[in-house]
């Protein structure tokens, strides 16, 4: 059995961090699927129930929470 040696690294304060900026495509992305599920929901609502749920969780988070990277 191989052993594993792990050598501490001091972390380096003088960097600088990357400012968080909003990306603006991300936003109009999210707009669009507010928009598909407001379509889906006027058009019928209980046979596209699916997926507005799918849309919907698509914009409540970045990623589907049923994404998985062993699927």
């Amino acid at each position: 059995m191989a052993k594993m040696f792990t050598i501490p690294v001091p972390p380096d304060l003088s960097r600088r961090k990357r400012e968080r900026t909003t990306d603006p495509r991300y936003v109009d992305g999210q707009k669009t699927l507010v928009k598909a599920m407001n379509y889906l929901a006027k058009a019928d609502p209980v046979a596209n129930r699916a997926a507005i749920q799918l849309l919907s969780e698509h914009v409540r988070t970045r990623f589907r929470m049923t994404d998985s990277p062993l699927s």
